[in-house]
């Protein structure tokens, strides 16, 4: 028995110190790839703070290589569907010629507030919007920023970019969101087509077009189930890792943030419900006075491509432009970032107010 109990407690020993040489090693790991995140090009910005907007503190971070670069302001989507745990793989790829802005909007990612949650409505995001352009103009001493937004960030960039156009240089919309109804409507008609000879599916078309608003998740299984899901391609870099060497983030706070992501839904569920989110439609407004561009996957129906194609021919800007990508659904940012970037690359070196061009449509 006692030699059993030794050998037992001798394995015990060897578990116990292979587990904490894996845990120093992680650590080590993460306070190397940290560190190196945390680095401040030369000439260039890294900064990251929380900034007092309407009564709400709200986190951004700031990253360029040249102070000099034009400043663009990243807009997530959702709405409530924050991105900075991990986006700093992919909008890190821009920063060469942008000084890039990620902001986590009013009650999401590193601006959530468990005890001050408040209310989302359009009146308060479009605040926000102008309130945070406002400030930077000011902290990077700009006059004007670029606009970057995807999905719901796409929504809430063009009506900044309506609303506001002294304070912007450019919009940039990617799986750009032109109508909530007339998307939802969209997708159902295509789903249909999809399930046409698959009756389990269809029933599950028939449950979620009764029941959009309430049951998104429903939404995305058929998508995935037809081969049009978001990230059907992957993400072209590792989550561990970028998680894991996130350099504005503790370990804590990013177990926080997934373990909030259930309140976050809930409480941007409600806004996207209510018949005020109609307000921010962009049907039949199409006169923009600043360049407009797109940069969309063809076979996005997240965000309707046909939708926001037809709403392309039918803006007024000085400059218009859309870059397609090709066989590329909802998740272009992440899944194809380096693609993405080159089309970004192109829109920056642009005149930042060229003569109008009719000839200008799509791209690729």
């Amino acid at each position: 028995m006692n030699r059993i109990a030794n050998t037992s407690l001798k394995i015990l020993k060897w578990v116990g110190i292979v587990i904490l040489s894996l845990i120093l090693i992680i650590f080590l790991a993460r306070w190397i790839g940290k560190g190196i995140n945390n680095r401040t090009p030369k000439g260039g910005i890294n900064e990251s703070m929380y900034v007092e907007i309407n009564g709400a503190k709200q986190w951004i971070s700031i990253y360029g290589q040249n102070k000099d670069n034009p400043v663009l302001l990243y807009l997530h989507g959702g709405p409530g569907s924050a991105t900075s745990p991990y986006d700093y793989a992919f909008t890190r790829k821009w920063a060469d010629v942008y000084t890039v802005v990620t902001w986590d909007q009013r009650g999401c990612g590193k601006s959530y507030d468990k005890s001050h949650p408040g209310s989302i409505t359009v009146d308060i995001m479009m605040q926000d919007g102008k309130a945070m352009t406002e400030f930077l103009r000011n902290y990077l001493q700009v006059e004007k920023i670029t606009l970057l937004g995807h999905s719901w960030g796409s929504y809430f960039g063009a009506n900044l970019a309506l609303a506001y156009p002294d304070y912007y240089e450019a919009f940039i919309g990617t799986g750009q969101f032109i109508d909530r109804d007339e998307n939802e409507k969209r997708l159902y008609e295509a789903a249909l087509i999809w399930s046409e000879k698959d009756p389990e599916g269809r029933e599950m078309v028939e449950k979620w077009f009764g029941t959009a608003q309430e049951d998104p998740h429903l939404r995305n299984q058929i998508m995935k189930r037809y081969g049009y899901d978001m990230m059907k391609d992957g993400m072209d870099y590792n989550i561990a890792t970028t998680l894991l060497f996130n350099p504005y983030y503790s370990l804590g706070e990013i177990l926080a943030f997934f373990n909030e992501q259930e309140e976050v839904s809930k409480q941007y569920a409600s806004f996207w419900g209510a018949d005020d989110f109609k307000r921010m439609s962009l049907l039949g407004r199409y006169d923009y006075e600043i360049p407009y561009f797109n940069i969309n996957g063809d076979i996005d129906y997240q965000t309707n491509y046909s939708l926001a194609c037809e709403y392309f021919e039918q803006v007024n800007a000085p400059r218009k432009q859309m870059f397609v990508m090709k066989d590329a659904t909802h998740g272009l940012l992440e899944s194809r970032s380096e693609e993405f970037a080159g089309y970004l690359h192109q829109i920056a070196t642009l005149d930042r107010v060229p003569e109008r061009s009719d000839s200008e449509g799509l791209g690729d």
